[in-house]
């Protein structure tokens, strides 16, 4: 467990209705989601969480080692939706790996809850700029994104 990770759940409160930022990492920063078909098994969790009505998915970048997430919490607390997609994610991801039982994720999470609606725009194109650090020169040659729901 990260040393710092009881810090980051100090003072959480989630709402319904709310927009907030997750940031969550693997677990050594290890880059698993630079394997194409492992970074979609984890998209396709994290489009189930929104099938299933915890949240509405606004926008995310899955990069090689962590994953930027914008979503509307609509039942539930902020820290269920983020447990409910790191376990199913990493044992879809164990399967394709035959590493069955393996963390993927580390503990905790960062978060960030937006309070204006200018936030919302700005947050988004942040989350999909994220891969011009160095992975792609442009925003569409980067496969792991999706902004569809602004």
């Amino acid at each position: 467990m990260c040393a710092h990770s009881s810090a980051l759940r100090r003072g959480r409160h989630s709402e319904a209705g709310r927009v907030y930022l997750i940031t969550t990492v693997t677990r050594g920063r290890e880059r698993v989601f630079s394997d194409f078909q492992l970074a979609r098994s984890a998209i396709g969790e994290l489009r189930q969480g929104d099938s299933l009505g915890r949240c509405r998915t606004l926008a995310f970048v899955l990069m090689p080692d962590h994953l930027h997430w914008l979503l509307r919490i609509e039942a539930g607390a902020l820290s269920q939706a983020d447990r409910l997609f790191k376990a199913n994610s990493a044992k879809v991801v164990n399967r394709c790996r035959d590493t069955a039982g393996t963390p993927l994720w580390q503990h905790g999470f960062h978060d960030h809850a937006l309070r204006r609606e200018e936030d919302l725009v700005a947050t988004a194109r942040y989350i999909v700029a994220n891969p011009l650090a160095g992975l792609v020169a442009r925003v569409g040659d980067y496969p792991h994104w999706d902004a569809a729901w602004l």
